[in-house]
């Protein structure tokens, strides 16, 4: 696929090289120069000069063309941006307000409330979680040997079995 691209890309480089000095060939004619005497030479400079000037003309006029074109376009992307209402929105910075500041803000400055909102929280013990949970230390070799076989299977199968039966 990328052959294909390229030969195209090729081609297409060629065609346009063939195109331009088919326009040349169109549009400027051989000079011939040889056998001229000197005021013919420069009569001929002259009108060279004539017409470099007049293609000089033209180009600047294509180029105003172009740039009052190209302005125009850009205001008439502007006007259609502002009429879809489409503008880049800055990035918002996150701000730490308090409660206070909060109520203050949506109530006004006459309200004076103030919240504390870790008055009501619960307050837990560790201590207390600590003693919940004994921890008992065995020897992992007698749990295993007690699970080993079709017995400990049975054990694991009875223990998983009799909470949900309660």
């Amino acid at each position: 696929m990328l052959a294909k691209a390229k030969e195209a890309w090729d081609q297409e480089l060629v065609n346009r090289q063939e195109e331009k000095q088919r326009y040349l060939n169109d549009r400027v004619s051989h000079c011939n120069t040889h056998g001229l005497g000197q005021t013919e030479l420069q009569h001929f400079c002259r009108e060279l000069h004539e017409k470099v000037g007049t293609v000089d003309e033209e180009r600047y006029d294509i180029e105003a063309r172009v740039l009052h074109n190209i302005r125009e376009i850009q205001d008439l992307k502007m006007k259609v941006l502002d009429l879809r209402g489409k503008f880049k929105r800055p990035a918002l910075r996150r701000v730490r307000v308090s409660a206070d500041a909060m109520l203050r803000a949506l109530l006004g400055s006459k309200h004076k409330v103030s919240m504390d909102l870790r008055a009501n929280l619960k307050s837990v013990k560790k201590e207390d979680t600590e003693k919940e949970r004994p921890v008992e230390v065995s020897d992992w070799r007698k749990n295993v040997e007690a699970m080993s076989g079709m017995e400990g299977r049975k054990k694991m199968f009875d223990a998983a079995k009799s909470p949900s039966g309660q």
